[in-house]
C-alpha cells in the first residue's frame, strides 16, 4: 500500500541540476507538507460516514447471514476509508540539497505509483471471493458492491504521463537561503521557514516562508547550521500556516 514503501536513497538519484556545486548538506524526509488539523477532521467526519453507510448495507438490504452482512457492511466501510485516506493522509517525498548558494528541492507524492495497482488486486482478489459466496447463496451478491466500487475507482484514475505528474505533484525548485529575511522555526512539526519577499506584476508585495521539513532529531542541527551562516538575520520560533508551497507565520 502507499503507506508502506521500501527505505531509498533518494538524494543520490536526483538529477540535481547544480550537481557540480558541492554539497554542504543533503537529506530526504517524507511528510505531510499541509494544513493536517482539516485533514485529519474531514477523515474522522468521513469515517463516521462510511461506518454509517456500511451499517446501511449491512442491515437495510435484507441480508440474513453474519458472513454476508460483515463482507457488504465491511467493504463500504473499508472502500470509504481508504478512498478518504487516499485523500486527506497522503504524505509527500522532499528531497534538499544544500550548497554555498542555494538549496536545491524536489518532491513529489508517491501515492499514485502504489495506490492504483493495489486497489485494482483488491477489487480482482475480493470479486472473486464474493463470485464464489454467490453460487453459495445469491443474497451474498450485495457484497459485490465493495469489489466494484473499488474497480470503478482505480478505473478512474489516468494512465498518462501528464495526469501522473499533477497527481504526484512533482516540483523542483531552489532557495536562494543566503537572501533569506528571516530564520523562523516551528518545532512541533519539525519546520524551518526561510522568509522572503515577493513581487507580483500588479506591484503588490507580500513575505512568505519557503519551508525545510526536517527530521526531529536532526532539527536543532539544521537550525544550528544557519544561525550561523546567517548570524544577522533575525531568527525566531512559531507556528507556521504551511501549504506545499510555503508558509505564513501565525503570530
Amino acid at each position: 500500500m502507499w503507506f508502506i514503501q521500501p527505505k531509498q536513497d533518494y538524494v543520490a538519484q536526483m538529477p540535481w541540476k547544480h550537481a557540480d556545486e558541492p554539497a554542504l548538506m543533503a537529506w530526504q524526509i517524507r511528510a505531510r507538507n499541509y494544513y493536517v488539523l482539516a485533514a485529519n477532521l474531514l477523515l474522522l467526519v468521513m469515517t463516521a460516514i462510511s461506518m454509517a453507510a456500511g451499517l446501511w448495507f449491512a442491515f437495510g438490504w435484507g441480508i440474513e447471514s453474519i458472513l454476508g452482512r460483515v463482507l457488504a457492511g465491511g467493504g463500504v466501510f473499508l472502500f470509504g476509508v481508504l478512498i478518504t485516506m487516499s485523500m486527506t493522509h497522503q504524505t509527500a517525498i522532499i528531497v534538499y540539497r544544500l550548497t554555498d548558494k542555494r538549496i536545491e528541492v524536489f518532491s513529489w507524492k508517491p501515492q499514485i505509483d502504489s495506490v492504483k495497482p493495489v486497489m485494482t488486486w483488491t477489487a480482482i482478489g475480493s470479486g472473486v471471493v464474493v463470485l464464489f459466496l454467490v453460487f453459495i447463496d445469491p443474497a451474498f451478491l450485495i457484497a459485490a458492491i465493495g469489489p466494484v466500487g473499488i474497480g470503478i475507482a482505480a478505473a478512474l484514475m489516468g494512465t498518462s504521463k501528464n495526469y501522473r505528474s499533477m497527481v504526484r505533484d512533482d516540483q523542483h525548485y531552489e532557495i536562494d537561503w543566503k537572501n533569506a529575511e528571516e530564520i523562523a522555526v516551528w518545532r512541533e512539526r519539525a519546520v524551518i521557514g526561510l522568509r522572503f519577499t515577493y513581487h507580483n506584476e500588479d506591484g503588490f508585495s507580500y513575505q512568505a516562508y519557503k519551508t525545510l521539513y526536517c527530521h526531529k532529531k536532526e532539527i536543532d542541527k539544521r537550525i544550528e547550521f544557519f544561525r550561523e551562516k546567517l548570524p544577522n538575520t533575525p531568527y525566531r520560533e512559531c507556528k507556521l500556516d504551511v501549504d506545499s508551497d510555503g508558509a505564513f507565520a501565525v503570530d
